[in-house]
Parts: C-alpha cells; structure tokens; sequence
C-alpha cells in the first residue's frame, strides 16, 4: 500500500521535544514548532536502510510470552543485547541511566535540565504473544518485507512502539539534545501475560523512590480508518481509560462412569448448556454509561445528514445509536462487557462419562460495571446450581484520565497528533477495550493515556494477536522526517 500507516518515531520525537520542553499545556504548540528543525525532514538513504533493519532485527527474536511467569528468556536476554548495539548513544549518554528490573525489563531515567518539572513517562512492551507458523504469509518472526510490508509478531504489537522511542531518543541524542524535563521509559517483557514481573515491578520501584509523574504515555489505541461505515476520514482516538477483565472458570462435578449406561446429563453436557447460555445472552449495553457518547458526539461535525443531527442529539436517539453499535465485534465491545469463551477441558478416555468438566470465561468489563457485577450477571444468566464458579484473576475497569483543555498529557498527545498527522481533523477522547502494562502506574499518576500512531483498518486489527501481523515500509521510513 502506498498510503503510510505509523508515524510512531516522528511523534515520539515530537513528544520528547514537546514535553521535556514544555512546563504547561498552553504554548505546546508553538514550542513543538520551534524545536521540530532538530529532526530532520528527511534522512540519508543510509540512516532510512538503518532504521528499517533495526526493526526487522527486533522482529526476529522470539521474546514470546506463554504463560504468566513463563517466558523466552533467552530471547528476552538477547533483546537487551540487541537494544544496546542498536542504540549506543542512549546507553552512553551520563544524563541517561539504564535498569533492568525482573530481570528482563528496562527503565531508562532520562534527566532533564529543570528539576522543579514533574517527569513524565512512556511505555511500550517487548514481549509478544505466540504465533504458530500455519496461516501466514512469511515466517512470523523472519522480519521479511514483502510488497511494500514488513511482516512479523510485534510489527504492531508493540516492537514497533518500543524501536521509534528508542530511535527517536538515540536521533535526539545525536544532535545534541538535552530535555529540559525528565522522563522515564518503561519497557515491560511480560505485558501479554499480565505484567506482574515487569510493569508491576518497574512501578514499585519508582514508588519506593518516591516518584510521581505528570503523566503515562501507552500503546492501546489508534488513528481509526473505515471502523464506521458511513465515516470516510480517519480520525485519532486517544484512550483515557481502559476496560476491566475477569477470567471465571466455570467447573461441574458429577460420578463417573462407563459411557454404555450414561446419565441424562453428563458433566459435559451441562456445562456447555451453561456456555451456550452466556453466549447467546450479551450482558447489558451499556452505551449511557460511559465515554462513547462523547466520542461520537464530537465525531459528529465529520459526518453529513442526517447522521450528524442524530449524534448532536443523542438524548433523542441513543437508542437506536446503540443498538446499531451491537452489530460490529469492534463497537460492541465498546458499548457492553464482552464474554469469551476461551478454553474447555473435560474428559479422560472416550467411553469413560468424564468426572469433571472446566471453561474458562474472559470477560473485558466496560468501565460502568464492577468485578463483582459481573460475577452476579453471569450467574443469574446461567441459573444452575450445578455449576461452580472460580475467580482465576480479575482487574477492575481503570478510572478516566482528565481531558479537558488543563490536561497537560491528553493535550500534547492532541496537538503532537495534529502537526504528524495534518491530514487528521478530529482527536477524541475513547477507552480501550483491551488492557496494557499502563494499569500498574495508576500509583504514579492520575493521567494515563493510550495512543499507538497507526492507521488501523479492521483488517489490519485482525493482525494483532492473530496472523500476518505487518506494517508498511514506507509508514516506518515515514517515522524518520
């Protein structure tokens, strides 16, 4: 595709020179301005070669995460090896100090010139989920590029986040920047299976130091194209919250026996009855509850009649809106707290009626509701006391992070947005419907926002966590003007 779809190292640049810079939100603008001629608009062909490799090079090594506590640690080690070859600037610059934290994770304090500024902080994570070879188009962790792509796990999820902050820091560095501000950046290794040995670890730490930051700057959300139909022009949804996730395995209990007298009812049986019934009964839209109607009533200016008297005026027509919403996978998940069945374990032997039988349910709970209400909804839509129910984890929706005109992050993410991106019109304000490492630095900060700067179409959404995963060359050679 010719179109670019990531700028992530021109805005974490811009972001760098604008906040480190930048004491309050007003002025952002015209400081980011002045300072953007220290990146050039346009590099060697050799530094393009240069930056486009590096990325390929992050994308072959395999730093998946399995399991909570179970990792390619081998991977993970070399990465940190690899980080340090690539970017020899930021490793030997005094004002930068490098931490490995559970082992595998890394904390850069970046120190600015003015102590008396709050720091802030960007995130990215350098793990990946797993990716079996069978569907895609080029190995998933050959880096290999194919007609005008980049393919492999992580490209968007999330190496490409974690090479343009580094690369945007090393570049700076060249020319000779001190930030005004500090900073941190935080890179978990274990984000796609919690974050408890990464993130979470990384935050205790800067807690015991007393730290607290203006705000957090993570992956979790996107320049939106073509998620709504009668939408035409991309637009930018910065996240300032995200939902919550309960994973409830569902457990029957019956007598085993031989499979040639079976009972009514089998341990099986039952349970997927129950399954069955979560399945096909959603939990309750939630579409008055939350940021949505904001989002769309400020998207509403984008649209032509009669479509954009019916978001000015969704106290009339929210109903209707919303049950529109139902009907993608992608808005639904945005309107209600989404049910997946994820896994199913029963049986021994095939003519052996199966002792037990086990599920488990995921459920991404919309920032409305509770764990706990939850919890009752799903038992009062299954309605048998036969089946148990067990809490395996559970993380409760995360509060929303201001937005208004003061807030200093959400404001500088807005203008850095506008002046990458000047084909984007509109940012709003949106949550996330999956999670990130940014929950566990809810101690540091009040202000966490979640932008990854990509053009993402549904397609390119199916990528993420499933197969050919891919960004475009010439959006990563963008990264560098």
């Amino acid at each position: 595709m010719a179109r670019p779809y990531v700028c992530a190292l021109t805005l974490a640049a811009t972001l760098l020179l604008g906040i480190a810079t930048v004491p309050r939100s007003k002025g952002l603008r015209d400081a980011e301005h002045r300072r953007a001629s220290r990146i050039p608009s346009q590099f060697s062909q050799e530094e393009s070669v240069t930056m486009k490799e590096s990325l390929k090079g992050a994308i072959q090594i395999p730093t998946v995460s399995f399991n909570p506590g179970e990792f390619n640690t081998t991977a993970l080690a070399e990465f940190g090896e690899y980080m340090h070859r690539v970017f020899p600037t930021v490793f030997r610059t005094s004002f930068i100090r490098h931490e490995v934290v559970g082992e595998y994770s890394h904390l850069f304090t970046v120190q600015g010139s003015d102590p008396s500024l709050q720091p802030y902080m960007l995130l990215a994570h350098i793990d990946v989920v797993p990716a079996p070879d069978q569907g895609w188009e080029v190995p998933p962790f050959s880096g290999l590029e194919r007609d005008g792509f980049i393919y492999g796990r992580g490209t968007l999820d999330n190496k490409n986040s974690v090479m343009a902050i580094l690369q945007a820091l090393e570049l700076l560095l060249i020319r000779n920047y001190i930030p005004r501000r500090s900073f941190f950046i935080a890179l978990g290794h274990d984000e796609e299976v919690s974050g408890a040995h990464g993130a979470q670890k990384i935050s205790a730490l800067l807690q015991a130091r007393g730290v607290q930051v203006a705000f957090v700057v993570d992956e979790g959300s996107f320049i939106m194209d073509g998620f709504i139909p009668s939408l035409k022009k991309p637009f930018a949804m910065v996240s300032v919250s995200e939902k919550g996730s309960l994973d409830l395995m569902m457990e029957v209990n019956s007598t085993p026996g031989h499979s040639s007298a079976p009972p009514k009812e089998t341990s099986i049986g039952i349970l997927a009855a129950a399954v069955s019934r979560l399945e096909q009964t959603p939990m309750p839209n939630m579409f008055g509850s939350g940021l949505l109607k904001i989002t769309l009533q400020q998207l509403a200016k984008e649209f032509s009649f009669p479509v954009n008297v019916i978001f000015n005026n969704l106290w009339l027509f929210w109903p209707i809106v919303s049950r529109l919403m139902e009907r993608d996978n992608i808005s639904n998940a945005l309107v209600r707290t989404t049910t997946a069945v994820t896994m199913f374990n029963a049986g021994i032997k095939v003519n052996v009626i199966p002792p037990v039988a086990r599920a488990t349910v995921n459920f991404r709970i919309h920032p409305a509701q509770t764990v706990q209400e939850v919890i009752k909804l799903a038992k009062d839509i299954v309605v048998d006391d036969r089946v148990q129910y067990h809490v395996l984890e559970a993380v409760e929706p995360l509060p929303v992070s201001p937005f208004d005109d003061r807030a200093l992050g959400y404001q500088l993410i807005r203008q850095t947005i506008e002046s990458v991106f000047p084909e984007i019109s509109i940012v709003v304000p949106g949550t996330c419907i999956a999670q990130t490492d940014s929950r566990h630095y809810t101690n540091l900060t009040t202000g966490i926002y979640r932008f990854n700067p990509i053009y993402l179409t549904p397609q390119d959404f199916s990528g993420i966590h499933g197969i050919n995963e891919r960004i475009s060359v010439q959006a990563y050679e963008m990264q560098n003007r």
